[in-house]
């Protein structure tokens, strides 16, 4: 049987650790790509992963490129393309240059997989997204956005470090867009099953909530140039391994909705289970009025975002 056959686009800071992580994992053979003035650079890290391989015995074969013919076939892409955020600087300031590099991205990927799985981390991601899934012409299942697998990720980290308790057992969700009017719905999160209302003061909560919003600029903040990469690049892979992998996760992801939760047409934060057949369904529950309220005004900055693309 043949290995899947897994491309990542962009071979900066998480490109290089989707590839660790997907060779960790075994999760199939795997393809850095950039641009051809930084084909060195992918190639390099691909012979440096290579040469890692020996010490836990990782049976995958990893490659840099710069070449689109090289990934004919290919059955996942997960897209980090395009330039980081810089202190100051809010994810739809990136619009107008990473909306380029997104469009160019697309349609090479139709050309060279049209049955791939794809997965965007490139921000804006809201309007990223949508510009791949409109300029590919790919099926609504088959395209999803890092939201709020890395958003949810965050959040469960801040309860866990208030708390002290282990974040193994910290369960929540971010509901909306990749940005500061994200929704944490912290009337749903537990630890160990118990509600986190009754563990932590509404004043507290509240306040993690809103770290919770601003997480990825605190990073870009601290680090003074440039943005996440760690925690963006586990999300993914937790992403392409249910896929590959079959696992019907239940991942707050940036799905396609179509009359879900009263959305249409846009890509946006919401519970997706991801397995073979890629997205293959959204669940829905209730939401209170206030939780309403905050994902219209979440709706309101996506739709913002979208409408600049012109798509």
């Amino acid at each position: 049987m043949a290995r899947i056959k897994i491309a990542l686009i962009g071979g900066g800071q998480i490109g290089g650790n989707l590839a660790l992580l997907a060779a960790q994992k075994e999760l199939g053979d795997i393809i850095i790509f950039d641009i051809p003035k930084a084909e060195g650079m992918v190639k390099g890290k691909a012979l440096d992963l290579m040469q890692l391989r020996p010490h836990d015995g990782y049976d995958t074969n990893i490659i840099g490129t710069s070449n689109w013919d090289d990934l004919k076939n290919t059955d996942v892409f997960i897209i980090t393309a395009g330039i980081p955020r810089k202190p100051g600087m809010n994810r739809e300031d990136l619009l107008e240059i990473n909306l380029g590099i997104m469009k160019d991205v697309a349609t090479n990927i139709k050309q060279q997989a049209p049955n791939a799985f794809v997965i965007v981390i490139s921000n804006p991601l809201d309007a990223m997204v949508y510009a791949f899934y409109k300029v590919s012409r790919f099926p609504k299942n088959k395209v999803v956005g890092m939201a709020g697998a890395l958003d949810s990720t965050r959040f469960r980290t801040f309860i866990a470090m208030e708390t002290g308790y282990s974040v193994q057992d910290v369960t929540c969700m971010v509901l909306g867009g990749h940005g500061d009017t994200m929704v944490p719905i912290s009337r749903l999160a537990t630890i160990g099953g118990v509600p986190v209302t009754d563990l932590i003061s509404p004043n507290r909560l509240k306040e993690i909530e809103n770290r919770t919003r601003v997480a990825g600029g605190e990073i870009v903040k601290l680090f003074g140039n440039g943005s996440a990469f760690y925690a963006p690049a586990q999300s993914a892979i937790e992403m392409a391994e249910a896929f590959i992998r079959d696992k019907k996760r239940v991942i707050p992801c940036a799905s396609l909705c179509e009359g879900e939760f009263g959305i249409n047409g846009y890509f946006i934060g919401v519970p997706s289970v991801i397995g073979s057949g890629g997205v293959e369904n959204i669940l829905e529950f209730s939401l209170t009025d206030k939780e309403k309220s905050e994902l219209n005004h979440t709706l309101e900055a996506v739709k913002k975002t979208v409408a600049e693309t012109g798509l």
